[in-house]
C-alpha cells in the first residue's frame, strides 16, 4: 500500500512565507499545542503531586508539606510548588534547598508570589 503523497498540497499555506513569518507561525502553532497542556496542569495540580516534585528536587518531606500548604494559601498551586521554590532561588541568587527552607519556614513567601504577578 503506498501513501498518497499530499505534502506540496499541505504546505500551500506557507510556501510564500519569510523564514520570520514561518518563525512566527512555529511558535503561534506551538503554543496552540501546548498551553491547553499548561492549562490542564493548571487545573488539575494536587498537593501530592507538588510534594512528589518537590521531593524530587531534594527536599525533605518535612519541608515539602509546609511549601506545598504555604502554595494553597497564597494561590501559587497553579504554578506548581516546584516552580515557586526554583524562581525564588533564581531571585535570591540562592541554592534550591536554601529557598525551599526559607518557604518552609514561612518566610519570603511575599518575594516568591511577587515572582509570578
Amino acid at each position: 500500500m503506498k501513501r498518497a503523497d499530499d505534502f506540496q498540497e499541505r504546505r500551500k499555506h506557507l510556501a510564500n512565507m519569510t523564514d520570520e513569518e514561518l518563525f512566527n507561525h512555529f511558535w503561534a502553532v506551538t503554543e496552540q499545542v501546548v498551553d491547553p497542556l499548561l492549562e490542564l496542569g493548571r487545573k488539575n495540580t494536587t498537593p501530592s503531586v507538588e510534594r512528589a516534585v518537590l521531593l524530587r528536587m531534594g527536599i525533605s518531606s518535612m519541608d515539602t508539606k509546609a511549601i506545598v500548604e504555604g502554595c494553597m494559601d497564597k494561590g501559587l498551586m497553579g504554578k506548581g510548588a516546584g516552580h515557586v521554590v526554583y524562581k525564588l532561588a533564581k531571585a535570591k541568587g540562592i541554592e534550591i534547598k536554601e529557598a525551599a527552607a526559607l518557604l518552609a519556614a514561612g518566610e519570603a513567601w511575599d518575594e516568591a508570589a511577587a515572582l509570578f504577578k
